[in-house]
């Protein structure tokens, strides 16, 4: 087996960053995390991704987590939606708020060359196309499946609770990511 090329995961992640400052998709923030001193943490970024267009999601901004590990680029980050109570209602969404998709699953599609962005924009598609093949929520795979319109209901009323205009949790996060 050949040995992986090394590659610093803290320049690859500056990289990507300078990156997303000049081409980043409207409306979506990635910003490595401040700590109290004023270093910043490039292995863990705080993100939001909006709600796609024309879905139940649409108007909220949700917010995620990247954790990455000391192998980035070989591995994946690890991907949280902000904690919700109760639970955010996406069958590809864990009760904990891990994300469920290939994309970042190093078993299955992952590869060193997907960036945050191309994350990100996965996970926005994927809170409006769940894979039911790989359900990671009971509840509400249960729900989609069993009355589509409640599903969309039950989202469209936690969209509303996310909206940065509305909510004290959404302007507070943003101002930790400014």
């Amino acid at each position: 087996m050949a040995a992986k090329p090394k590659v610093d995961p803290i320049e690859r992640l500056k990289e990507e960053h300078k990156a997303w400052g000049k081409t980043h998709p409207r409306d979506f923030i990635a910003n490595p995390k401040k700590l109290e001193n004023g270093e910043i943490d490039w292995l863990t970024w705080k993100c939001a991704i909006p709600g796609p267009k024309k879905t139940p999601w649409e108007g909220g901004l949700y917010p995620i987590t990247l954790e990455f590990p000391h192998d980035y680029p070989h591995s994946p980050p690890k991907c949280k939606l902000g904690v919700f109570d109760p639970p955010i209602l996406h069958p590809n969404v864990f009760t904990s708020g891990t994300v469920c998709l290939s994309l970042i699953d190093k078993n299955k599609d992952w590869k060193p060359q997907v960036t945050a962005q191309q994350v990100l924009t996965g996970i926005q598609l994927l809170l409006a196309d769940p894979n039911f093949q790989e359900p990671a929520q009971a509840e509400a795979f249960v729900i989609y499946t069993q009355s589509r319109l409640d599903y969309e209901n039950k989202v469209k009323q936690l969209a509303m609770t996310m909206q940065p205009e509305s909510s004290p949790f959404i302007r507070e996060f943003l101002g930790s990511v400014a």
